[in-house]
């Protein structure tokens, strides 16, 4: 279990293959769903376009999410290559910190 921020949960979607094999798809598809948001959270949050950017109430902005070994790896590795190119942005530091530590 991870406690991720909206905007680190926004982030972690972003570093998910799209390609890959049948069953590792499977566990990427079950990662993507869990990093989600439910209506209740859309409600919650008041998701919003403002100026062209998406905004939300962050006063209840962290959320525990259950992630696989499998969805967990393919996250790292996605950090550590941004990292080791060094393409790794101040945006994905709090993740980084989290998934693969300081």
């Amino acid at each position: 279990m991870k406690k991720l921020t909206v905007i680190e949960r926004l982030l972690s979607l972003t570093l998910l293959p799209k390609e890959g094999s049948y069953t590792d798809l499977k566990l990427v598809r079950e990662a993507r769903e869990n990093l989600s948001f439910t209506e209740e959270e859309h409600k919650m949050l008041n998701f919003r376009e403002e100026n062209g950017s998406t905004m939300w109430d962050n006063t209840v902005d962290t959320k525990e999410i259950k992630l696989g070994l499998v969805a967990e790896r393919k996250i790292q590795d996605a950090l550590k290559k941004m990292d080791d190119e060094g393409k790794l942005t101040e945006q994905f530091m709090g993740l980084y910190e989290k998934f693969i530590g300081e």
